[in-house]
């Protein structure tokens, strides 16, 4: 089982979305991309995350920095 990642004081989905819309990336697209990582994800997937209800898995995480070339620390921030 993977390890999920809570985001209870850690704003990770709001980090994911500002890096990712300063990127100029539509959730369709990022969602796409993530795929390509062989991170099967849904576009509703990603708008709960990046709103904070649904917890992130760290191989979503890991995929995320990679898709939007940025840090852990700039996503956990």
């Amino acid at each position: 089982m993977e390890q999920k990642i809570k985001q209870d004081e850690i704003f990770i989905g709001k980090n994911i979305r500002r890096i990712r819309k300063e990127k100029g990336i539509r959730q369709t697209e990022m969602v796409a991309l993530l795929q390509l990582e062989n991170v099967m994800i849904t576009r509703e997937a990603l708008v709960k995350i990046e709103r904070g209800i649904q917890h992130i898995q760290a191989t979503q995480l890991r995929a995320i920095k990679n898709v939007l070339e940025t840090t852990y620390d700039e996503l956990l921030k």
